[in-house]
């Protein structure tokens, strides 16, 4: 299944599952070799495989046991500033994101006490 957009966040969940599942048996690993390569118990283990919840800390030591830590490059890639924005800032890097200009509210129509 591929992942996208209009799946549920569960069904992700569950694929991603499935696929940790298909890399840890072709690199040999039963569930309890796993865990205890990554510190984790074989619960956790099997919850994240079953493509429930978990805590990042836990995915991201499975990746690691997987050797599949390299892809979350792809997953959440190094933000590449246009040399233009790099100029712009001088060497700084951005530290907010905010609305576009053309977004700003205008100013209402009514003033302070100021009836005629």
């Amino acid at each position: 299944m591929k992942i996208q957009r209009s799946l549920t966040d569960d069904a992700v969940l569950e694929e991603i599952g499935k696929r940790l599942a298909r890399q840890r048996v072709s690199a040999g690993l039963t569930q309890s070799q796993a865990a205890t390569e990554a510190g984790l118990s074989m619960q956790t283990i099997s919850r994240i495989e079953n493509g429930a919840g978990a805590q990042l800390s836990s995915f991201i030591r499975l990746l690691r046991t997987l050797d599949l830590l390299d892809a979350l490059d792809v997953l959440v890639p190094k933000e590449r500033a246009s040399p233009i924005e790099l100029l712009r800032l001088k060497g700084k890097q951005r530290k907010r994101a905010s609305s576009p200009r053309s977004e700003v509210r205008e100013k209402p129509d009514w003033s302070w006490g100021e009836d005629a």
